[in-house]
């Protein structure tokens, strides 16, 4: 028996770092556009960029923090983005990272943070949330992500 997986498709691809400090704080970024989200430092591949790179240039745009590649800690398929169509997003992480003095690259970032888990900014997106938490977990996830819902 064969196993015909049927047409592919195309997704684009984004990437995303998740960094903890060693009071478990989560670094966040806040976006200039769109809701003014705080979110996870990441964006899109640029074409045949693997998605570790894309991590990193993203953070470093954001931030201006220069890393090594993170480890892989999620995997999310999502049938619709708003602007991207169908989309796969890699999230890199790290935890216990101390001294680093990440600062907001405007003209798309307009202030970055550390938050506690318990305390996370608003309008975040439940997609958001759920890429924080599966990176304190020590096995990769993978997820079809339906829709996302704000918290304001």
């Amino acid at each position: 028996m064969t196993f015909d997986p049927g047409p592919v498709g195309h997704a684009s691809i984004g990437s995303a770092t998740a960094i903890f400090d060693g009071n478990g704080r989560v670094l966040l970024v806040r976006h200039t556009y769109g809701r003014f989200n705080w979110e996870i430092p990441g964006g899109v591949a640029q074409p045949l960029e693997a998605p570790s790179r894309t991590a990193q240039r993203e953070l470093e745009e954001e931030t201006g923090l220069a890393l090594p590649e993170g480890a892989l800690s999620g995997v999310y398929y999502e049938s619709s983005t708003e602007r991207f169509g169908p989309m796969i997003h890699f999230v890199f992480s790290f935890t216990g990272l101390e001294g680093l003095l990440p600062q907001a690259n405007p003209p798309e970032i307009g202030d970055v943070g550390w938050f506690q888990l318990d305390s996370l900014p608003a309008p975040m997106s439940d997609f958001t949330e759920t890429r924080i938490r599966d990176a304190l977990n020590p096995d990769v996830a993978y997820r079809v992500i339906e829709g996302r819902t704000w918290r304001t």
